[in-house]
């Protein structure tokens, strides 16, 4: 099968988990990034720790992590991993009510870790959202992607904004 063709499927075009028993095993990593958009109160709750429902960024932190770890639960062809590093982290920008979410994960395995890290930082932000809509539902979530990832078959790949 060449590389620029979708290994999901089988030769009758049903949908298939990719056999990795062949593959080598290496160190592969993976971090992706979201943003949620808020409005003046949320931003200014969120980052004064004073959201009725709690601590917003530790919770979302927390079921980023549980999400990167769920993964195969969630996505149907994604191989149970054990994961070596799944971590979520938070920049807030003022300038702009905006919270970036980061999940980066890792491990040494037969396959990648990018639908973790994506999946990772979507319910993280969709957390955000959950935790801070009896304020506003004026929220945005957009610009999930993949930044980078490492090892594998394929090699590394850094995300160009060029390119976008």
């Amino acid at each position: 099968m060449g590389t620029n063709q979708l290994n999901h499927f089988d030769e009758q075009g049903n949908a298939v988990m990719v056999d990795v028993t062949d593959k080598a095993e290496t160190e592969r990593c993976a971090v992706a990034r979201g943003s949620i958009y808020v409005t003046r109160e949320i931003f200014d709750a969120i980052a004064g720790g004073t959201v009725r429902k709690g601590d917003v960024l530790g919770t979302a932190r927390l079921a980023g992590i549980l999400a990167a770890k769920q993964t195969p639960h969630l996505i149907p062809l994604c191989h149970p991993l054990l994961l070596s590093k799944a971590s979520v982290d938070f920049e807030l920008h003022e300038d702009t009510l905006c919270v970036d979410a980061v999940c980066t994960v890792k491990l040494r395995g037969q396959t990648g870790v990018e639908m973790e890290a994506l999946t990772g930082v979507s319910v993280a932000l969709l957390t955000i959202y959950d935790m801070c809509k009896a304020l506003s539902k004026t929220m945005e979530i957009g610009g999930i992607h993949l930044e980078r990832k490492s090892g594998g078959k394929s090699g590394n790949y850094t995300r160009e904004e060029e390119n976008v």
